[in-house]
């Protein structure tokens, strides 16, 4: 696995073993079997603490991400803005509930060796004006745990 960071952009890899159709469905229809929402939600962080619910890919164009708190409500977290499974998602996403824009996170599943290789890349931080680079510095610190519950649930 590895990670790359240049400029205000964010880019994870890993080589894991599954195709691109089990990598794919594992990533959006799978996502509350990886996501640490226990410690990565607007829940967890933002409200009482604990954990949420569940956390909810819809999938196709125009499908959102969010989680279901324990309360009932929703936090948002992003819409569907491209679907070409099993290759490539692009969401765009709002890195907290009052972002004044969402940012885009681009995942593509490519075939290698008997496995497929996932590339991720969160950009577009500059929308966020004077909060991006703080922004930016949180992601920075969060994307390696989350990425890499990821490639261990598909290595189970």
């Amino acid at each position: 696995m590895s990670t790359q960071e240049t400029g205000l952009v964010i880019r994870k890899s890993a080589v894991v073993a599954a195709s691109p159709e089990q990598a794919f469905e594992v990533f959006t229809e799978g996502i509350a079997t990886w996501w640490p929402y226990e410690t990565h939600s607007v829940q967890a962080m933002d409200k009482d603490g604990q954990a949420p619910e569940t956390v909810v890919f819809e999938t196709g164009p125009g499908g959102r991400v969010y989680e279901r708190m324990t309360s009932g409500e929703e936090a948002h977290w992003a819409n569907v803005a491209a679907w070409e499974p099993p290759h490539r998602l692009v969401l765009e996403w709002k890195v907290n509930p009052d972002a004044i824009a969402p940012t885009e996170i681009e995942v593509r599943f490519t075939p290698e060796g008997d496995g497929t290789r996932v590339d991720l890349e969160h950009r577009g931080f500059e929308v966020l004006g004077k909060d991006a680079e703080e922004a930016h510095s949180s992601y920075s610190s969060g994307w390696p745990k989350v990425f890499q519950d990821y490639v261990e649930t598909i290595g189970k």
